[in-house]
């Protein structure tokens, strides 16, 4: 979102530097799932799917994140509550 006029940018046709990240993930998307599955059905894409979300987010580490998953990486940002001061 600009700050500035407070509208939604959204990345130009023909663009795709804008938004190096999600290029980044849609050509991992297309290499290791899409390109190597055959789908019977909607329901059948979308159970194939879930087990590479899993896989992506859970199993699997990334460079780009010190070698943690995703969901190791979250874990070890998160905040830990700390004790209440004594008085």
């Amino acid at each position: 979102m600009n700050e500035r006029t407070g509208l939604i940018e959204l990345v130009r046709p023909g663009k795709p530097t804008d938004n190096g990240l999600i290029e980044s993930f849609n050509g991992r998307l297309r290499d290791e799932f899409l390109n190597v599955n055959e789908f019977v059905t909607l329901h059948d894409a979308r159970e194939k799917l879930k087990v590479w979300q899993d896989d992506y987010n859970y199993h699997r580490p990334h460079g780009s994140l010190g070698n943690l998953t995703p969901s190791e990486f979250v874990n070890s940002r998160s905040v830990q509550p700390k004790e209440a001061a004594s008085l």
